[in-house]
């Protein structure tokens, strides 16, 4: 796991659990006996692709040291009903705090890896990479993406500090494709670090505007039809790289793959999946 998801989980498991455990988790303090030992395991209740595993682990690990977790089945693997993932191992309090977080991340994890693999699946033989969106859940951007990563999608820009993405409401306010890619370039030649540039067109004539202006790494072709894209593509001829954008759907997205897009941005990976239903049961001895 990298370090920066490292070190956004120690804040986020920080916070996550301090909002439902309050002055203490009064069910399993009233119930279960101080320092008593049990097993449980992650079992699969709908098939898909697993996600947030190694996040399980990490947010277990933050809860107790001491609990121990049994690995079975990896991130990004296909489930079936009935898997089990892993099995944890330890104080039987610290693993009931834990549960609803484990669920709650895995589930919405493995939703968005299952999704990104349908979408992914349906380009197979293409050069067309799908991408993910802003579309996330605030505060959850890191773990949705990383669901994205590990459903075989790439990830796009992570915020706005990492891209420069010229899009229609942009361009309006600034005057115009050539004033807003102007004011971007004189821009980013004053910043400390290098960002790219893409920028968002709706029509052949702003596709024309862009052309002729250049300094610019990505084109992306909001709301074209996959003929329209064909002829976009051909049109900028490599020059730069080539987004697709706007409604594209399990049933239309091959057919903009086929028309020679680079990237293919679908904000439904992140913003509309169904989680994946996962539950943490006892292990009676």
């Amino acid at each position: 796991m990298e370090k920066e998801i490292k070190d956004y989980l120690a804040q986020f498991v920080k916070q996550a659990v301090t909002e439902d455990i309050g002055d203490g988790d009064h069910t399993s303090l009233s119930t279960i006996e101080e320092g008593a030992q049990g097993e449980a395991k992650l079992i699969v209740k709908d098939p898909g692709i697993i996600a947030g595993v190694e996040v399980a682990q990490a947010i277990m690990a933050y809860i107790d040291q001491t609990l121990t977790c049994e690995v079975l089945i990896q991130d990004g693997s296909e489930v079936a009903v009935g898997d089990i993932a892993f099995y944890v191992s330890g104080n039987i309090q610290s693993i009931l705090l834990a549960e609803r977080l484990v669920l709650n991340v895995m589930q919405r994890m493995s939703g968005i890896a299952t999704t990104t693999r349908k979408y992914v699946d349906l380009l197979e033989g293409t050069a067309t990479k799908v991408l993910d969106t802003r579309k996330t859940t605030p505060l959850l951007r890191v773990l949705e993406k990383e669901a994205v990563r590990i459903g075989g999608g790439t990830n796009h820009r992570f915020g706005l500090f990492d891209m420069i993405l010229i899009k229609d409401n942009h361009v309006d306010y600034s005057g115009g494709i050539a004033a807003a890619l102007q004011r971007a370039n004189d821009y980013r030649k004053k910043l400390s670090k290098p960002i790219e540039i893409e920028i968002e067109v709706r029509n052949f004539a702003e596709l024309d505007e862009v052309l002729n202006f250049g300094e610019v790494d990505r084109i992306m072709l909001d709301n074209f039809s996959p003929a329209d894209v064909a002829k976009a593509v051909q049109i900028i001829d490599h020059r730069f790289e080539t987004e697709a954008s706007g409604g594209i759907t399990f049933d239309t997205i091959r057919s903009y793959a086929e028309a020679g897009v680079d990237y293919i941005s679908v904000g439904a990976l992140t913003h509309s999946v169904k989680s994946l239903d996962l539950s943490l049961k006892a292990k009676l001895i």
